[in-house]
């Protein structure tokens, strides 16, 4: 009996319904996100509210990027704020999908 991994219901389920695909993809990027800002962060050597201030925003609004749990996709200018509060650089790449035949 072969066994049927998340990753197979996940692909199966992207294929069939678009919506789906697109929520799936959304969150994935926010959980990047949040992911690449908490690493830059701690590289940085900055807690979240010297971070906060020098990006001129608020603490809770660094600690709700870091978790990844807000629905919304970071704008570009906050991304960017904080890539320059942190001393770093926002680079920013496409990569094509792999396709299956």
């Amino acid at each position: 009996m072969k066994k049927i991994t998340l990753d197979d219901i996940i692909k199966e389920h992207q294929a069939k319904d678009k919506g789906f695909s697109a929520a799936y993809q959304k969150e994935m990027l926010i959980n990047a996100i949040s992911i690449m800002i908490v690493k830059l962060r701690k590289q940085a050597h900055l807690t979240q509210e010297e971070l906060a201030k020098r990006a001129g925003i608020t603490q809770p609004v660094i600690a709700r990027l870091e978790s990844g749990t807000d629905s919304r996709v970071p704008s570009l200018d906050l991304l960017a704020r904080i890539a320059a509060a942190s001393n770093a650089h926002l680079d920013l790449n496409f990569q094509l999908n792999e396709r299956q035949c």
